[in-house]
């Protein structure tokens, strides 16, 4: 889809990866609407990026799904035609270091609110002459990775979420993607997360890369991209050969630090 013809509904807006996608897609000529938990930090962006009409906001709380709804009927009411699902909120270190209550939040706001929130606008969307689901998902997606193992279910739902529905869509006019980022240089990753990929190796991409990655699929349409090497690669040895890799992590878990509690952080 054209970016001129694009009226995207926005969720995470006001995050990393939000901010700079919300820019991207304005500066080349797409109508944004910005969807997040704080009305001001939701203001404040939409005026730095232009005047309504081209950019709205509303503010949903997406554990919520009653505003799960209520975010669908505005956006419908405003012509959406592009869902992008960027909101998020991560879950690093081992397993025991999560309470029930911050793991059943963080699949929430990670997995179901993203399948609330398409299911809700799907009949608006399915009326359009075109439309796209845009998931952003993870590289942890494809990759099961030691200390990473709640936001990998998560990541992983997402895409077989995407996938299944992509496929049951064919023929409509209804496309549905899913963008892989590996670790982004934003707020998302707190100090623990940067210590761990410092003491792995591994790389960190600018927040910019990746809007620039999510414009780029609006525009090509593409089904699934993934961003990174040698990610892109280790995406499909392990898709192909899921037990070749297990021996390649033994550095990742040596890394864990002790099990401690990891507060929610939801980008927004």
């Amino acid at each position: 889809m054209k970016p001129a013809q694009a009226r995207i509904l926005l969720t995470g807006a006001a995050g990393g990866i939000g901010r700079e996608a919300a820019a991207a897609f304005s500066r080349a000529g797409a109508a944004v609407l910005l969807a997040g938990r704080t009305p001001a930090r939701l203001s404040a962006l939409a005026r730095r990026l232009g005047a309504e009409p081209r950019v709205s906001w509303a503010a949903a709380d997406l554990q919520d799904p009653a505003q799960i709804e209520r975010l669908a009927d505005t956006a419908a009411q405003w012509g959406c035609n592009v869902v992008v699902h960027a909101a998020g909120t991560p879950a690093f270190g081992a397993l025991a270091a999560h309470d029930a209550q911050a793991m059943s939040a963080m699949m929430h706001t990670n997995l179901l609110a993203p399948m609330l929130l398409t299911r809700a606008l799907l009949e608006h969307l399915r009326a359009q002459p075109r439309a796209q689901v845009m998931c952003v998902g993870s590289v942890l997606g494809r990759i099961g990775l030691p200390g990473f193992s709640l936001y990998c279910a998560a990541k992983f739902g997402l895409r077989g979420f995407a996938e299944s529905l992509r496929r049951e869509l064919a023929g409509s006019g209804v496309r549905v993607q899913y963008l892989g980022p590996r670790s982004t240089r934003t707020d998302f990753n707190d100090a623990q997360v940067q210590a761990y990929n410092r003491a792995t190796g591994a790389a960190t991409d600018e927040p910019g890369l990746v809007a620039a990655a999510l414009l780029r699929m609006l525009e090509d349409e593409r089904a699934e991209r993934f961003l990174g090497f040698p990610e892109k690669l280790a995406v499909r040895i392990n898709g192909l050969a899921p037990t070749l890799l297990d021996g390649s992590f033994r550095r990742h878990s040596a890394s864990l630090q002790s099990p401690q509690p990891t507060p929610e952080r939801i980008t927004t």
